[in-house]
């Protein structure tokens, strides 16, 4: 797949290298996907006092069976994440422990090689194209080559989001076997990367228009942000990574929801995810 970026006084090395657990670990810190991240405090604490609010904005898809409050976000995602469960710490960088990233990566690949094994059906989706689209379509390629069906179910159907500029209308769009939205009047249909959003309504309109056909549907749903969170409250099993700034992951995940949240960054530069591509195929069995 190509170099890594190695330390931080300008390194290099060979994706092989970074496949043992140590040497992963420190490429996580040194690029930022965990230890001290990008994401702000603030924005991390505003998120959870709207999570709290049941605000749809970061409710992304999931419906809590209990109340949380502001506190007790904090403390599950200082449990789950590993920022700081201080709440009088209000600015700053927040941090992400590089140690629960491997665990989860290891419980993503886990989850992986089951559904290689049955050769099920699996859906991938990413509402942050423009920095994961490359680790999905690595992922869909490999599944794929191991005997999954990877759906494309609504290719083209037409997606109202409200957003902070009001309601837009998108277009659900695959990318190598990986479904993404695209501004309607983007004309670029076929091209990269496409829109960013935080919506579960594309998993939603994906999944129903496969029901609608008759199926198959995926037994395994791969994806961030709404698509994690409105698959897995569909009732279908969901994974993905999630940002400390995105407690509804880890929400799902605690109430059983989500099956694996994977803390990192989720807005680096695209090819620093590629060691992590490597790591978790390599350890489903799926490498080539």
């Amino acid at each position: 797949i190509g170099a890594f970026p190695g330390s931080g006084a300008g390194g290099s090395g060979s994706i092989g290298a970074v496949l043992t657990r140590r040497a992963l670990r420190a490429h996580l810190l040194d690029v930022r996907l965990a230890g001290v991240v990008a994401t702000s405090r603030e924005v991390s604490l505003r998120s959870y006092r709207l999570f709290a609010a049941r605000d749809p904005r970061v409710l992304i898809g999931i419906d809590p069976e209990r109340d949380w409050g502001p506190r007790e976000l904090l403390a599950l995602m200082a449990e789950r994440c590993g920022v700081s469960a201080d709440p009088r710490r209000t600015a700053g960088q927040d941090v992400i422990d590089p140690d629960r990233t491997l665990a989860a990566l290891d419980a993503f690949a886990d989850r992986l090689a089951a559904v290689a094994q049955r050769r099920g059906p699996v859906l991938l989706g990413t509402g942050h194209p423009h920095r994961l689209l490359g680790f999905y379509v690595a992922l869909a390629e490999a599944l794929s080559a191991a005997g999954c069906a990877v759906l494309t179910p609504a290719q083209g159907r037409r997606v109202d989001i409200t957003t902070r500029f009001g309601l837009r209308t998108y277009n659900l769009d695959y990318v190598r076997g990986v479904a993404l939205v695209r501004e309607a009047d983007s004309g670029r249909a076929g091209g990269e990367p496409g829109a960013h959003t935080h919506s579960p309504l594309p998993v939603r309109t994906a999944l129903a228009a496969a029901a609608e056909a008759g199926g198959p549907l995926p037994e395994l749903v791969i994806g961030d942000h709404g698509w994690a969170c409105g698959a897995g409250q569909l009732g279908f099993e969901a994974i993905g990574p999630a940002d400390t700034d995105d407690p509804a992951l880890f929400v799902g995940e605690a109430e059983g929801t989500v099956s694996v949240t994977v803390p990192l960054d989720d807005a680096v530069r695209s090819e620093y995810y590629r060691p992590l591509t490597r790591y978790v195929l390599n350890r489903a069995c799926l490498s080539r």
